[in-house]
């Protein structure tokens, strides 16, 4: 256009430009009560770890080839506890670790009724973008579609799938023993498994979800052995996150609903690889990627800190150098902060605990946790520090855990411990 009648019908073409803008539909706002996913239940997937080496010379008669365990033509149940209610439920299969590709030929969801068994009359079939089977390729996960599903939180939900190919072992995480069951042939809508034998390993199932309305928080606590539950595992669920989740479940009603994901990976390192991904690497996956979180509750270094006792010892998978220094720590938990907060995810930062009595300890490596554990007492960056070591040590011994809150081999705390660790986070600071 001409710039001189550009200027002349300027006025004119601003009139219809705000009358335009006054016709136009509004654009669309999220509303606060808009459904969404949340996570209500997830484990921290990891590959099947590798047996020992055996160490000394044997005869080559002796030396029997490692056989990977497999499926083949069996069904595969496994029970988890939301943490969470739902009225609708999609389920996450994953096939990170997996080697070949994962044919889930048919799969359901249940309520538990004790056991490997489930009630008949909630039983819902699961499909994949409308169809009742998937192939999930290797390193890749898939969610089911949203079912409806009556999950309620701190009750067992069954979720059991059918493998109908031979599928070695792939992505899986250690569960207590009456959580997981194999059988025979495709019997994911039986009330109970004939010929069901119990597993000590999740597999392939790592997130279920829930549709929620109102206001929801999703933490997550992500760690090693001492956060995945070792020495705490029971029909009760004593984990400190299980202990969490039933506190914030009878905290006064009318506040947000507030989910507890736990994942530790007994044998974690925040640095290195030796017991799944390093914390670093897989922090991303397994918190920030799940449904709806907002806090991280983050305890790892012990077993990088720890592990340094071991350096040299025949037929262990570790460096010959040290690796574990309160600066590289410090840098690596300082990482985590920093990726939890350009994704608006708060952090709740745990120190320590104490290993004094167990083979992890050492003048050196005390020195080491004491280190960090000032460092983390000084962080500006998160919403608020745990003190895990507080909570646990001897009053007597503070470089020891509390007789009373030790499991009995002075590094994992029992189920009392796991009590005090879930009271020693501020539940106020999951609810802003």
């Amino acid at each position: 256009m001409n710039p001189w009648l550009a200027c002349l019908f300027r006025p004119a073409l601003a009139a219809v430009a705000s009358l335009a803008l006054l016709c136009a539909p509004a654009l669309a706002q999220p509303r606060a009560d808009a459904p969404r996913w949340i996570a209500s239940w997830a484990a921290a997937p990891q590959s099947l770890p590798a047996q020992p080496p055996v160490t000394g010379a044997q005869p080559a008669s002796a030396r029997v080839p490692t056989l990977t365990p497999a499926f083949r033509a069996q069904t595969v149940r496994e029970r988890v506890f939301p943490t969470v209610d739902g009225e609708t439920a999609r389920v996450r299969f994953s096939n990170r670790f997996g080697a070949v590709p994962l044919h889930v030929a048919e799969a359901s969801i249940a309520l538990g009724t004790g056991g490997s068994a489930i009630s008949p009359a909630s039983l819902q079939a699961l499909s994949f973008g409308g169809r009742h089977d998937i192939t999930i390729a290797p390193g890749a996960e898939a969610w089911s579609d949203s079912v409806p599903a009556a999950v309620r939180a701190g009750q067992a939900t069954v979720v059991s799938f059918y493998l109908d190919q031979p599928t070695p072992f792939g992505t899986v995480h250690r569960m207590p023993a009456d959580a997981t069951w194999v059988a025979p042939d495709n019997a994911v809508s039986q009330a109970t498994l004939a010929g069901a034998a119990p597993s000590q390993w999740n597999h392939i199932v790592t997130g279920l979800d829930v549709m929620t309305r109102g206001p929801a928080r999703v933490v997550v606590a992500f760690g090693d052995s001492i956060t995945e539950g070792v020495n705490a595992f029971s029909l009760v669920r004593g984990r400190y996150p299980d202990r969490l989740a039933e506190r914030l479940r009878d905290a006064t009603p009318g506040g947000p609903v507030v989910a507890v994901l736990n994942a530790g990976i007994a044998g974690n390192r925040l640095l290195s690889e030796v017991a799944g991904p390093s914390g670093i690497d897989r922090f991303a996956r397994d918190v920030l990627a799940q449904s709806g979180v907002t806090h991280a509750v983050i305890l790892l270094g012990i077993n990088d800190i720890g592990f340094e006792t071991f350096f040299g010892t025949p037929g262990l998978p570790l460096p010959a150098t040290r690796t574990a220094t309160a600066p590289r720590l410090i840098a690596g938990l300082k990482r985590l902060v920093d990726m939890a907060r350009a994704r608006g995810v708060k952090v709740m930062l745990g120190t320590l605990t104490p290993v004094k009595g167990s083979g992890y300890w050492s003048e050196q490596n005390e020195e080491i946790r004491q280190a960090v554990n000032r460092w983390i007492r000084d962080q500006q960056a998160v919403i608020t520090v745990v003190d895990f070591d507080a909570a646990l040590r001897d009053p007597d011994d503070p470089q020891a855990l509390d007789p009373v809150y030790d499991s009995g081999d002075h590094l994992h705390p029992g189920e009392a411990g796991n009590a005090a660790m879930a009271a020693a986070v501020d539940s106020r600071e999951l609810r802003q």
